[in-house]
């Protein structure tokens, strides 16, 4: 298929909060608490919440940027693309990207809310991550129909009040909860606990799939200290296995087989050689250890629940077979590092040139659309939503590559505690 044909909708993308995004959205008495954003002395913006400040990191925001320009550095505003947090340029960059679907990730409040929920005051918590969901569906995603799956934020302290907002969510039409890949880290009862029992059959009962992205456990993994952070950036995926490995294990989806979920940002690759193993150690295993999937094999339970993701992953496409061609799905990663935005589609039609159509429209749309009940020709006609289409709507909107530098970067990553940079990475 030829890029201009395909057609588009990217279950991992993300947003990078504007400044406002809160302003008249809290009740009266938590209104001087919200969430702000602060210029340091040295240029740069941080979120300030409950006494911490998060800053924006340069890898969460670097898209149209020169790749030599790329860092963790914090960044101001000023130094993105307008298209990271101000949503009319952000559908002009998508059409110019040609994505006509786009589901977005939280940045400062982390991938799964826990800067909102480390706050000491609940009841200001609550207020204010209801706020977030509330923007997130309302404003971001309501001011262009059609354009984007809408995500809400977990409220990671109650499994009772998380289910609730999953319930208030789902009437407004939201099939996606992120979520973080690993509770215990959190210092939060594991996937293994019924803790989170009334959260489970809250996301069942309401067709919500659960979206673990990589990350999302505040921890990255790190070998050493003094490792090079591209040890960091390789061994991101090995997050999201683990994930798969903790979930399909556990009792929740025996417990709750309606559950669905989603690894965001894990890429697809080394898939077959998981299922591989958990078939193999079900094999050998199972008699002891009491598992128990009935007639089933792990790997079989894996596809019915488990929906995978890449960027640009070759080796993936071609193992998509022994994936389960239902369960992958695309993403561009906007405005992330990993992103080969304006580009992706050219990308996605080189490495998938041998793909038939059919399956290439089940990775580069219908699976995700099915997964999130997400109707990609409600608002337009299937001959608007081509990468072709969005493309000459956009006509004129400028993508060229150029430096947001304004001279504040020194390469702080080099010789840099690579732990502490891990830590900004996910905070």
């Amino acid at each position: 298929m030829h890029a201009e044909d395909l057609i588009l909708v990217s279950v991992d993308d993300h947003l990078v909060e504007p400044p406002t995004m809160f302003d008249g959205r809290l009740p009266a008495k938590f209104a001087d608490q919200a969430p702000k954003v602060h210029r340091k002395r040295d240029g740069s913006d941080v979120w300030m919440f409950n006494g911490a400040k998060i800053p924006n990191i340069g890898l969460n925001a670097v898209a149209g940027r020169p790749r030599e320009e790329y860092g963790i550095e914090p960044t101001a505003f000023d130094e993105m693309r307008p298209g990271c947090w101000d949503i009319d340029d952000r559908v002009k960059d998508m059409n110019a990207g040609g994505v006509l679907g786009s589901m977005c990730f939280p940045s400062f409040p982390g991938f799964s809310g826990r800067v909102f929920s480390a706050a000491d005051d609940k009841d200001l918590a609550l207020a204010v991550l209801r706020a977030y969901n509330d923007w997130h569906v309302d404003e971001w995603c309501g001011s262009y129909a059609g354009r984007f799956i809408p995500m809400g934020l977990p409220v990671l302290w109650d499994p009772h009040l998380a289910a609730a907002e999953v319930r208030r969510l789902a009437k407004k039409g939201v099939h996606s909860l992120t979520f973080t890949e690993n509770p215990a880290t959190l210092g939060l009862p594991s996937f293994h606990d019924p803790h989170w029992n009334p959260l489970w059959q809250a996301l069942c009962d309401e067709g919500v799939v659960l979206s673990i992205h990589l990350g999302s456990s505040g921890q990255l993994a790190v070998t050493s200290p003094d490792a090079p952070i591209d040890v960091m950036i390789t061994l991101q995926p090995m997050n999201i296995c683990a994930a798969a490995a903790d979930l399909l294990w556990s009792r929740v989806i025996k417990d709750y087989p309606a559950m669905r979920i989603a690894l965001s940002e894990g890429g697809t690759g080394w898939i077959p050689y998981f299922l591989d193993r958990v078939d193999r150690t079900y094999e050998m295993h199972h008699l002891w250890t009491g598992q128990n999937f009935g007639d089933r094999r792990p790997s079989d339970v894996f596809r019915e629940h488990f929906l995978t993701c890449f960027i640009a992953d070759p080796v993936g496409i071609q193992l998509r077979h022994a994936i389960g061609i239902d369960n992958i799905s695309w993403e561009c990663d906007y405005p992330h590092s990993d992103s080969s935005w304006p580009d992706a589609p050219e990308e996605l039609a080189r490495v998938a040139a041998d793909v038939p159509d059919g399956e290439l429209n089940k990775i580069s749309y219908e699976n995700a659309s099915r997964w999130y009940s997400f109707d990609p020709f409600a608002h337009r006609t299937r001959e608007q939503c081509t990468v072709g289409a969005l493309r000459a709507e956009a006509a004129g909107h400028d993508v060229s590559t150029r430096s947001y530098d304004k001279g504040r970067f020194t390469r702080a990553t080099k010789g840099a505690d690579l732990g502490a940079l891990a830590a900004k990475a996910t905070a």
